[in-house]
């Protein structure tokens, strides 16, 4: 991890911490990169800050092995699918197109459509979960 990453991450929790300064908590969810670690934020302030903004959180880790699971990775995925298939020529058209797409689903009020039951999660993670031998 470099020490930039670990800094920028320190610095986006700082400034969602300032954005909301009447609320108790603010749930966070993220994925496992490993800039999203607690430990960046005493890396780039001193203790008590560091301590004070994490005070502030609740987060929870999406499975590190279930990036499917995610909402944000589904959607991420169907983005890349849908609008990012060729070549873009430089970053004012890829924001434009982004855009664009983004606007799209939006109107079009496009939503996931979870159909993972727990009978599935029974059969598709079977491995996660621990056999019980019986006598």
């Amino acid at each position: 991890m470099t020490r930039s990453a670990t800094l920028d991450f320190a610095e986006v929790i700082r400034e969602l911490v300032e954005s909301y300064p009447t609320a108790e908590k603010i749930v966070l969810v993220m994925d496992n990169l490993n800039t999203h670690k607690m430990a960046s934020l005493y890396e780039a302030f001193v203790p008590d800050e560091a301590r004070r903004l994490i005070e502030r959180l609740e987060v929870h880790y999406t499975p590190k092995h279930g990036s499917w699971l995610n909402m944000a990775e589904t959607e991420l995925s169907v983005m890349t699918k849908q609008c990012l298939r060729r070549r873009i020529p430089d970053k004012p058209t890829l924001v434009g197109e982004v855009a664009a797409w983004e606007s799209s689903r939006n109107t079009a009020r496009c939503r996931i459509d979870w159909r993972f039951t727990t009978a599935n999660a029974r059969i598709k993670l079977k491995r996660l979960y621990p056999s019980i031998q019986v006598g």
